[in-house]
């Protein structure tokens, strides 16, 4: 009987090769995939670029959130009185309200060390610290405000250089105040005059006048008067639904001019940020320490705030969904707390005087710590944050980029 002949082995080699071929393209597939889907891919950092010196230490900013059963920040709670009722997300029974604080933020290649308020207070003796700019600084200053009183009830309470609100810790002579100011540069309700106008010779009729080149006198004497300053103006003030461009919209003077022709909002806000960080460079105080800090996110879902949009997440975003409410390659929903930032970024990249403080990656993921439908109006509260809550956090990463501004 004839012997079979073996197996053809080079017939198996077309089969081979396109399975391998099949496999490649499915792992690249899956690698563009992962990117995609990282948290680089939406970091606040590509639109603030590290510095050429940052990469000695390590990038608070670029992280992740983890789920810590016992939160090292909390420091206060519900009780402090100075937490605004609508963002007292535990006394108001939020379902999750006491799940906000289990999660800690993880920078990539290193940690956050938690706020020390007692280090804090001791550290900074004879020292005045400003907020300046619209609730959502408020947010944090009540957030810093409430870990110190932890550490001591010994204070006065005053309102400093015009500001809305403040305090000053006794026994450490350590001072903190809040200036409420939404664009920075003062604004107010414009009508057309009877005499005519230039902007009335357009068929403007009324609106609202912005002064370019004039801080808010609310805040105007913060920079001398405070040796930290922490600012910021609100994406949510230069939307289109905050102004609306035809029934109020933003006119914009220079010199106590009109500017012709009528700038649109984004260029206005490049030409109040100009002149704010000018004004705040040439008027603060020898030595002061000037952070900027980068946009809050809001979260709603489903429309705006008028339009039945919620945020009843009770946990984390995942870097997709983050993508889908924030990306501007998408147009995302909230798309606009990024561009503001990169008009900020526009107007700081060369401003050796200011120090970004950038939550805006760290907060995008935080859906779950609003205050939602706990913060008693008649919509969701999807723009500010529970307290004990995000903010903390803020001040976290405040404290560490200033420990390492002193060289602490």
């Amino acid at each position: 009987m004839a012997t079979p002949p073996p197996p053809n082995k080079l017939s198996l080699f077309p089969l081979l090769s396109l399975l391998c071929f099949i496999s490649i393209f499915f792992l690249l597939s899956l690698s563009k995939r992962a990117s995609l889907s990282s948290p680089n891919t939406h970091r606040s950092s590509t639109v603030f670029p590290p510095k050429p010196d940052a990469s000695r230490a390590c990038d608070f900013s670029d992280g992740s959130w983890i789920y810590d059963p016992n939160p090292r920040s909390a420091t206060y709670d519900g009780s402090c009185k100075e937490i605004f009722k609508g963002w007292n997300c535990a006394r108001n029974n939020k379902t999750n309200a006491l799940e906000i604080s289990k999660w800690r933020w993880k920078p990539k290649d290193c940690d956050l060390p938690s706020f020390d308020p007692l280090k804090f207070l001791e550290t900074h003796r004879d020292t005045n610290i400003g907020f300046v700019g619209d609730s959502l600084n408020r947010n944090m200053f009540v957030s810093l405000f409430c870990m110190l009183k932890t550490v001591t009830s010994d204070l006065k309470k005053w309102r400093p250089a015009g500001a809305d609100r403040g305090f000053t810790f006794l026994r450490y002579n350590l001072t903190i105040a809040y200036h409420r100011t939404n664009l920075l540069a003062r604004y107010g309700r414009w009508s057309a005059n009877a005499n005519g106008g230039e902007f009335e010779a357009l068929g403007f009729k009324e609106g609202y006048r912005v002064d370019v080149d004039v801080p808010e006198s609310s805040w105007a004497k913060a920079p001398i008067f405070h040796d930290i300053l922490v600012m910021n103006t609100g994406h949510w003030w230069w939307a289109p639904s905050k102004f609306d461009p035809l029934k109020s919209p933003m006119l914009f003077f220079e010199g106590g001019r009109p500017i012709l022709p009528p700038l649109p909002p984004v260029d206005g806000l490049d030409r109040v940020l100009s002149n704010m960080v000018n004004f705040v460079e040439k008027t603060k105080r020898p030595g002061g320490i000037l952070f900027f800090r980068t946009q809050s996110p809001r979260h709603f879902e489903g429309g705006d705030w008028n339009q039945g949009g919620t945020c009843q997440r009770l946990q984390p975003l995942v870097p997709r969904e983050v993508e889908e409410l924030f990306s501007v390659r998408n147009n995302g929903t909230n798309v606009e707390v990024r561009l503001v930032n990169q008009h900020l970024y526009n107007s700081l990249e060369n401003r050796s005087g200011f120090h970004v403080l950038d939550i805006t990656q760290m907060s995008e993921y935080r859906a779950d710590a609003h205050p939602a439908t706990s913060g008693g109006k008649n919509h969701d509260d999807c723009m500010h944050w529970c307290l004990p809550g995000l903010t903390d956090t803020w001040n976290d990463l405040f404290v560490a980029t200033l420990g390492r501004i002193k060289g602490l």
